[in-house]
């Protein structure tokens, strides 16, 4: 497998790099959803066609990552489906839905990988975990009225694409989540615990919770089926502050 980029994701699928020979794994550009300039959605475009254009002559696998966020799924009462309505409730969304078009109408073959929330060293500050710790070490929190968020540590996610590639799974989209979404409060409680601080929440407005399925992983991967146990976000979260924040946080829920 080749690995392109040099981020997050880059990082930890490195460890991959001697494995899946004729797959490349485009682990670059847009990483957070909200307040992201119209230049870096264009860069990482144009990035990608470039690498579609590639693949498609040397006949490698092309990996891209997509989101299963509420950015992608805004369909109320029922849980995302790779085969169901989407409704992209925001840029980062459509950009997401935009390019999985463009590999679907291309002849490389390819693995649209929607990704849960994925916990792990060296985010940008400004995904999920790291920004909600940043916000309770300064003392208050704002939250999202029924928000709920699908965790997933990047251990396991890097495991999970591993065990994919070998299924042969081809020319499809998959999304990598557990499909147990937590109340945001109950991720609040747990890293307030890891920190030893309490801090005020304040609530902006009410959202509705998106679940997300994980029926099509589960059976290409069974193992995956793990992941959604009840201790799942518990063990991330933990997980977090032992190895990454160099805190063990106290036992909770």
């Amino acid at each position: 497998m080749e690995v392109i980029g040099s981020g997050f994701l880059a990082g930890n699928f490195a460890a991959l790099a001697g494995s899946h020979p004729g797959v490349v794994l485009a682990a670059f550009g847009v990483s957070v959803a909200s307040g992201i300039p119209e230049a870096d959605f264009a860069r990482e475009a144009t990035r990608l066609y470039e690498l579609i254009d590639r693949c498609e002559r040397r006949r490698e696998k092309l990996v891209f990552f997509s989101t299963a966020s509420a950015a992608m799924y805004a369909v109320p009462g029922e849980p995302g489906r790779e085969d169901g309505p989407v409704f992209p409730s925001t840029a980062y969304g459509r950009h997401n839905l935009a390019l999985e078009a463009v590999l679907a109408a291309s002849r490389a073959d390819y693995l649209a990988l929607r990704l849960a929330h994925v916990v792990g060293p060296a985010q940008h500050a400004r995904m999920l975990v790291p920004a909600l710790v940043r916000q309770i070490e300064s003392g208050a929190v704002r939250l999202y009225r029924g928000a709920r968020r699908d965790l997933i540590d990047v251990d396991d996610l890097v495991d999970v694409v591993d065990r994919l590639l070998a299924t042969g799974a081809s020319r499809t989209v998959v999304n990598v989540a557990t499909g147990t979404a937590t109340p945001i409060e109950r991720i609040v409680d747990h890293l307030e615990a890891g920190l030893g601080i309490r801090a005020e929440r304040e609530y902006v407005s009410e959202v509705a919770s998106q679940p997300v399925s994980a029926d099509r992983l589960r059976r290409l991967v069974p193992e995956a089926a793990r992941l959604g146990d009840d201790g799942y976000c518990r063990r991330v979260l933990g997980k977090y502050f032992r190895e990454y924040a160099g805190r063990a946080p106290a036992a909770t829920g």
